[in-house]
């Protein structure tokens, strides 16, 4: 038996995902590329990347990892590039896509030899979220100005728009991206290709794929552009999750349960957006599932079980695959957890372990 606590990547769950991937793209015509910032576990890739386009990155080293371990198209992106990076971006990438105009002429012969885009912010998002939302006032994250835009037009040749956040509404999303063929069709116009970003929850249960797919052709036919989508989310929602070992049960008012993993540590999105961990249990017996370190608030959530819970005990955080292995860190020096993948047939392959040396080198 594996020690927990470690990721479980589930092949089977994740080609669920992958086939909802191949239906969107062929009845639309669009490329999908993952989004690193959200999901980069590279043992995975060979699966997923017969169903998805390429990569899309926010940083130099993500963007490397994608052209190495992933392959086939390579878009570069990042809030801002600096001097001693943008060689070997360049160097990596088939597009590059820049933050704000004054990054794109500060880089504009470094850039020259690639296709360029410019990010484009729309001035509304459906993020739910202060924290995460690209239009919120005084926002750094692209550029809004159709009259600037247009003085740099003939060097770019497409657009990144990213405004969904986890968007399970097909009708909002029509009605924004009218809104934006409305406000930019001169610009749109000029361009070979746009990018949608991610946030749309396509692979979630009962979203209207087909409508989705016809929605991206007409704007793709409408304006004569290749058209990408980012999808982090949506390519590993449900495939993963976080296998961990009770350690201690206690009461103080309420029953709790102390496991071998850390929220702060291993699934720092529920402690930044203060969400609750999802686990696939009922009963007549409350837990709340805590964490190990010495965060007062390091606490998955409150779950009932069949049974009263014991030391020993293996319990399973279900959707932990985005935004978990890319932020994991090693505050309290909390054992990181493994990366264990289910292959098709069932059986576990341990893709990498993390030890003392990990955690001592990761410091000097």
């Amino acid at each position: 038996m594996i020690q927990t606590p470690f990721y479980l990547i589930d092949r089977a769950k994740l080609a669920r995902n992958m086939a909802i991937m191949d239906e969107l793209r062929q009845g639309s015509g669009a490329k999908t590329l993952l989004a690193l910032k959200c999901f980069a576990t590279w043992p995975v890739f060979d699966q997923m990347r017969q169903h998805m386009d390429g990569t899309t990155s926010s940083s130099l080293y993500e963007l490397k990892l994608g052209r190495e371990r992933f392959g086939k198209e390579t878009h570069a992106y990042s809030v801002a590039w600096a001097d001693h990076e943008i060689a070997e971006a360049v160097g990596y990438a088939d597009k590059i896509i820049f933050n704000s105009i004054g990054q794109l002429e500060r880089f504009d012969n470094q850039s020259a030899s690639i296709a360029r885009g410019l990010r484009l912010n729309p001035r509304f998002s459906t993020s739910g979220f202060d924290l995460a939302d690209p239009a919120r006032p005084f926002s750094r994250l692209g550029e809004w100005d159709a009259k600037k835009i247009e003085t740099v037009i003939d060097r770019i040749s497409g657009f990144m728009i990213h405004y969904n956040c986890e968007n399970a509404d097909f009708g909002l999303f029509d009605q924004q991206l009218t809104r934006i063929e409305e406000e930019f069709a001169p610009l749109l116009k000029r361009l070979k290709w746009v990018s949608l970003g991610g946030g749309i929850h396509f692979t979630g249960e009962g979203y209207p794929v087909a409508k989705l797919a016809a929605r991206l052709k007409q704007f793709s036919d409408r304006f004569g552009i290749q058209v990408y989508l980012e999808p982090g989310e949506a390519a590993i929602t449900n495939s993963a999750s976080l296998e961990v070992t009770v350690l201690d049960v206690l009461n103080n008012g309420k029953d709790l349960a102390v496991v071998d993993a850390s929220v702060e540590a291993h699934m720092l999105d529920l402690l930044i957006y203060r969400l609750s961990g999802k686990m696939e249990t009922s009963g007549d017996h409350p837990y709340m599932i805590c964490g190990k370190s010495c965060l007062a608030g390091d606490i998955f959530g409150e779950f009932t079980f069949p049974n009263r819970l014991s030391v020993g005990d293996r319990l399973s955080i279900s959707d932990a695959a985005g935004y978990t292995m890319v932020k994991k860190n090693w505050f309290n020096g909390v054992k990181m957890p493994s990366i264990v993948v289910r292959e098709l047939d069932g059986s576990l392959t341990v893709a990498r372990e993390f030890g003392y040396a990990d955690f001592e080198g990761n410091l000097g």
